[in-house]
């Protein structure tokens, strides 16, 4: 009897530690399952918030490569980052005081445009692929170049109309602009050319400075900067 309880009690103990250890493996299993899955998944990561709004690295690597935004080394995906930052900002906005709507034709025009930052159809067909950018999120992404140029043309239109002495002012500290061969133009006949570049420059100013605002009310986060 005592013989038969040992052995009965010796199987039990194999028959358990058997069960441990498919539970051990079934365990490793599950765990490489899900992080394979998550590896496959996790294909992204976010690079900024704004308020509600997730910018995510496809979003910056699809603005670089579409020309919606500049590389600007050594840190290009940074720096693009912050003016998808700025790009939301003034969307907000635009969506407040809802300008005209493009019209369709303008519309497409701005997407051949984005076409042309690439070298070939099937590159661009590749960025699309690489950056899960979409035809119709492409159509949104011109819709809203659009919409921005519109609000601050309608913003900034007159506000940065500089006076004759700006335009001179401006002709004499940007001589390199204004020489052809080696000789500088004179004022009289650089004076329209002049005086559009000073009000370009004043008027890229006040928006730096509106976004400048928008910056310090928004609840912003840009993750790409933490460790």
């Amino acid at each position: 009897m005592t013989t038969t309880g040992t052995a009965s009690t010796k199987d039990t103990k194999r028959h358990l530690a058997a069960i441990a250890a498919l539970g051990r493996a079934f365990v490793c299993f599950v765990c490489f399952v899900g992080t394979s899955s998550l590896a496959q998944d996790v294909i992204d990561r976010v690079m900024a918030t704004v308020g509600g709004q997730v910018i995510t690295l496809s979003d910056v690597r699809a603005a670089l490569a579409l020309g919606i935004v500049e590389s600007r080394p050594p840190d290009a995906d940074g720096t693009a980052t912050e003016q998808l930052i700025d790009r939301a900002l003034v969307l907000q906005e635009v969506a407040r005081f809802a300008p005209p709507e493009p019209m369709p034709a303008a519309i497409a025009a701005r997407i051949a445009q984005m076409k042309t930052r690439v070298a070939s159809p099937a590159e661009f067909d590749r960025v699309l692929a690489l950056t899960g950018l979409q035809a119709a999120r492409l159509g949104d992404l011109a819709r809203d170049d659009l919409r921005i140029q519109a609000y601050l043309a309608q913003r900034f239109g007159t506000s940065g109309t500089p006076t004759d002495d700006e335009a001179l002012r401006y002709y004499r500290t940007h001589r390199d602009e204004f020489t052809r061969d080696g000789v500088v133009v004179p004022y009289e006949e650089a004076a329209p050319a002049a005086r559009e570049r000073a009000a370009s420059a004043r008027r890229r100013e006040l928006v730096a400075d509106w976004i400048a605002g928008l910056r310090a009310r928004a609840d912003i986060r840009a993750v790409y900067k933490q460790p």
